[in-house]
């Protein structure tokens, strides 16, 4: 069957790129329109064709902006963790921050909602306070927590609390399961935060990534709060989603060492791969 040929759509006439009319323009009248946070926006929705990396020069294309100011947008959002710099490229991809605006929402109700009675039966079983977390910014995030009647740890930590990255268990997991470039860019933001104390917590990083190679878990004792000993564990739940983490904490007097290496240890690893499985094509 032969199918009518439709006419070809002219050219478009050839004109300066950067000058062409963008959808900013048909506001610039109202006063109340904050321009830079459009522009902000615009790059950000750069990235909704399907290319994982661009560089500046390209967004500048895309969103018809000179480079010298696409070049300080880049540059602010990356600092706000809606961008990702991958220095060894110089290009950009979505940072943590966008993906938390859209499908981390839906991300964080389903997680709750399959790891609550998981997270009970472990709190339960160790006496730990447990809690399932992600990163957001500098922190670790709660997105959901567990206690027993048994559990003596007198932190109140509950849904919503924050906690830093490198000296808790929970963000030491995160770091240790996240990928080199993730880590690197995490890092170079702790160094241009904390340039003095950072030498100390790179060592402690770089003794977290060895333990999670030999155990799959990372541990913190003392080290964020006197009275907390911990232990946490990556949760790779796919679906293009970030990285969370599962996490016993408890009462640095019966978070030895030894309870936490042949009691808490195996009962989180259980957890984490019984909670992954929800995630998995056809569950």
């Amino acid at each position: 069957m032969a199918f009518p040929l439709l006419p070809m759509r002219p050219p478009t006439p050839s004109r300066d790129i950067g000058k062409l009319p963008m959808p900013i323009d048909d506001h610039k009248e109202d006063r109340q329109f904050v321009t830079a946070l459009a522009r902000g926006l615009q790059v950000l929705k750069c990235f909704t064709s399907g290319e994982e990396h661009l560089g500046n020069q390209e967004i500048a294309q895309r969103c018809r902006l000179p480079k010298s100011t696409v070049t300080r947008l880049t540059h602010t959002l990356t600092l706000l963790d809606f961008l990702h710099h991958d220095s060894v490229q110089n290009r950009y991809r979505l940072g943590m921050a966008t993906l938390s605006l859209g499908g981390t929402t839906l991300l964080r109700l389903d997680a709750r909602e399959i790891s609550r009675p998981i997270m009970q039966e472990l709190a339960n079983q160790t006496g730990c306070l447990i809690a399932l977390g992600m990163r957001e910014g500098m922190s670790m995030l709660y997105l959901e927590t567990a206690r027993s009647d048994a559990s003596v740890i007198t932190i109140r930590l509950n849904l919503g609390s924050r906690i830093p990255l490198h000296t808790t268990a929970m963000g030491r997991a995160y770091l240790a399961g996240s990928r080199p470039a993730a880590r690197r860019s995490v890092m170079e933001r702790v160094k241009n935060l904390n340039p003095e104390g950072y030498a100390d917590i790179e060592r402690a990083i770089t003794r977290a990534g060895e333990e999670y190679e030999a155990t799959d878990c990372c541990t913190s004792y003392s080290e964020w709060r006197g009275e907390v000993g911990a232990i946490a564990t990556p949760l790779r739940v796919g679906k293009g989603m970030p990285m969370m983490v599962l996490s016993a904490s408890g009462d640095i007097r019966t978070m030895t060492p030894q309870f936490v290496e042949h009691t808490v240890r195996p009962l989180l690893l259980r957890s984490a791969w019984a909670i992954e499985q929800h995630f998995q094509p056809g569950n």
